[in-house]
């Protein structure tokens, strides 16, 4: 993929490195969550890591060019909505179980299901119900800076 403005030196070094910058920050988010219910470390922080990379790809090519390169942009609205949906569900699960809401499953004591080193529990739900839902609000607020001239529809 070859940068649009290849003439204008500092735009391609900002291009390289957004595009060098979006695994790791992934990578880190991904780490963020894991480790987000034991040790310092959320869904929040991971979603806004993410979310910066994307502004970098926003500052790098622009709206248009950013969402051509990133097709996935263009659905940050229903991964908002996906993501809100998901950590209230992690939230009110409990009810349909007759608990109260924001128990944790499994309650301590209680085998938990692990994945590997993984362990698969409500608050990690949350965690990626949080994320989706950082990612999803920044990269729309990143959409409507970068058009400011466009009316919302």
């Amino acid at each position: 993929m070859r940068p649009p403005d290849a003439d204008r030196v500092p735009d391609v070094v900002v291009w390289v490195v957004a595009r060098l910058l979006l695994g790791p920050s992934l990578l880190v988010a991904a780490g963020l969550i894991v480790k987000g219910y034991a040790e310092v470390g959320d869904g929040f922080a991971a979603g806004v890591v993410v979310a910066l990379a994307i502004a970098l790809f926003y500052i790098a090519l622009g709206a248009a060019a950013a969402e051509t390169a990133l097709p996935v942009l263009r659905h940050a609205p229903k991964v908002a909505l996906g993501g809100l949906l998901l950590a209230l569900a992690s939230g009110f699960f409990p009810l349909a179980l007759g608990e109260p809401p924001l128990r944790h499953r499994p309650a301590p004591g209680e085998n938990v299901v692990t994945v590997g080193t993984l362990e698969l529990a409500t608050p990690l739900i949350l965690d990626v119900g949080v994320f989706l839902l950082v990612v999803g609000v920044l990269t729309v607020l990143l959409h409507q800076l970068a058009r400011p001239e466009e009316e919302p529809q």
